[in-house]
């Protein structure tokens, strides 16, 4: 008898339908077609020992189990439940009337317990694509389905439960999800507020341009300085995940396997801070069987690299092509995924290795030349790529010591929401434009406009420090975020003044 079940593959942050064949003959041997690796072909001896737990039995007959598309490699234990559901149906010990309607997931314990699997979210969006009236997965992966509407998402915990869904004998509650509450629950969940950090207002000034325009920032200063401390708070002031956003975001976590049991929707934007011993591999993606890295996970959120000239320069490096197309493509010999990569960079470092060059107190040690090889470690294209070049000065014992309450992220906040929905309103009519860092060049020329003094202004100020073509264009972007917080239409000249001003590491006082 030929019985079929449907499940699906992940590839990148989409779904392929694939279709579980189970055809039960005579003889004696299991085959399993299809290009499966080798975690689904050990499925038989899981499937077999979950089936004999539920109190059935496994046929002692020919069984092929068929996986199509055959042409895309099927990989990881995602596919026993569906297996062993094929099974009990082509041996007919459950009805297979209902299977049809359902995608099938889960990875099966030898007691018949239904583990966790990656990639809910995008396979219960595929589901609803195909029309299905279900999806039956692990009870720890359910409440991410559960945010898909117009799909009825099913958390299992036991092979049994399933048996007895089919057989009519037990019903499954569908698990729902109520995206609003979600939201309002965790819109301002967060752990630390600019409000603790004393001093440093040039510096939160600049993190408040940052927010408002997606804009790549690195910070220079002495250890100690609180370089850290600000870039922890940065999420804190960044604009709150639109659904889309949320959804995107989701999917990418969802397809790692980093949502907990108890999370549905990401509804706070991602902070990753990856150490500097990272693999080129781990922040980008990649490996074997291809999996978001660092850099994905931070798509709609904060990207942190602590003490920069610490990473390998090939990590650095292949973080080039990401910044400027905001996606990575991995690819391999017979296909290729591509993990979308929108996020704001934030580095720190010291000016030099024993961290007091141009401090205002302390006397740099460092040998002639090595400030200059220090900051070499950081290549120049790299550093054209970060929009605000930002130097932190110690904070002195006055302000520590001062009680007066700082400003709050929530104050900052509605500032860089004010300025972010007159962004939404100049890119309306193009859904890839949101803010403006994600200027193209032809964009930047036409809202970007400047006056006369201002062209005599930044033609100056290209000549002495000889910036770059795509450095001309940052100075311009930062300069328009700088107009938005201030309500401005046109960008003034002290709104360019400012945006040159944060090209420190440009300036002949860092050359060493």
């Amino acid at each position: 008898m030929l019985v079929k079940t449907y499940g699906s593959a992940v590839y990148g942050v989409n779904a392929l339908t694939i279709t579980i064949e189970v055809n039960i003959s005579k003889g004696n041997k299991y085959f399993m077609v299809g290009l499966p690796d080798n975690a689904v072909k050990e499925s038989l001896q899981r499937v077999e020992s979950a089936i004999h737990a539920a109190g059935y039995r496994m046929p002692r007959q020919k069984i092929v189990v068929n996986f199509a598309p055959a042409d895309i490699r099927k990989e990881g234990s995602a596919y026993d439940l569906p297996i062993a559901i094929s099974v009990l149906a082509a041996s007919g010990q459950i009805p297979s009337a209902e299977l049809a309607s359902y995608f099938i997931m889960g990875e099966l314990s030898l007691d018949g317990n239904i583990q966790p699997i990656k990639g809910a979210l995008p396979i219960a969006i595929q589901a609803r694509q195909e029309g299905m009236k279900g999806f039956i997965l692990p009870k720890q992966n359910v409440r991410e389905a559960a945010i898909v509407e117009q799909l009825h998402a099913y958390g299992v915990e036991n092979l049994a439960q399933v048996i007895s869904f089919f057989n009519q004998t037990e019903t499954l509650t569908p698990v729902k999800v109520n995206t609003h509450e979600e939201f309002l629950k965790n819109i301002s969940n967060y752990d630390h507020d600019f409000a603790d950090v004393k001093g440093q207002e040039n510096i939160k000034r600049a993190l408040e341009i940052a927010a408002a325009g997606g804009h790549n920032v690195i910070l220079i200063g002495p250890p100690g300085a609180g370089k850290t401390m600000l870039a922890k708070r940065l999420p804190t002031i960044l604009p709150p995940l639109n659904l889309n956003e949320a959804l995107e975001t989701t999917k990418i976590h969802s397809v790692a396997g980093k949502l907990t049991a108890a999370d549905a929707l990401m509804t706070v934007r991602p902070y990753r801070s990856p150490h500097h011993t990272i693999s080129d591999v781990a922040l980008v993606g990649g490996g074997v069987n291809p999996q978001p890295g660092e850099i994905s996970l931070a798509h709609n959120g904060v990207l942190f690299l602590d003490e920069l000239p610490e990473f390998k320069r090939t990590v650095l490096e292949v973080m080039r092509q990401p910044l400027e197309d905001r996606q990575v493509s991995i690819s391999r010999a017979k296909f290729s995924v591509e993990y979308p990569a929108s996020f704001m960079l934030v580095a720190s470092m010291n000016p030099c290795p024993c961290g007091f060059f141009n401090h205002p107190e302390k006397e740099c040690v460092c040998a002639p030349g090595v400030v200059q090889k220090y900051l070499s470690k950081i290549s120049g294209p790299l550093l054209d790529r970060i929009d605000l070049h930002v130097e932190v000065t110690p904070v002195n014992f006055t302000e520590l010591a001062s009680t007066q309450d700082a400003e709050k992220s929530e104050s900052i906040r509605e500032r860089v929401i004010v300025a972010r929905e007159i962004q939404d309103l100049r890119f309306a009519t193009n859904n890839n434009l949101h803010y403006n860092a994600q200027m193209n060049p032809k964009m930047v020329r036409k809202v970007c406009a400047i006056d006369e003094s201002g062209i005599v202004l930044l033609k100056t100020a290209m000549e002495k420090l000889g910036l770059s073509a795509r450095a001309y264009d940052r100075i311009l972007k930062v300069a328009r975020t700088i107009a938005d917080l201030a309500n401005s239409e046109q960008i003034a000249l002290e709104h360019l003044a400012e945006a040159i001003n944060y090209r420190s590491l440009d300036r002949s006082g860092w050359a060493g």
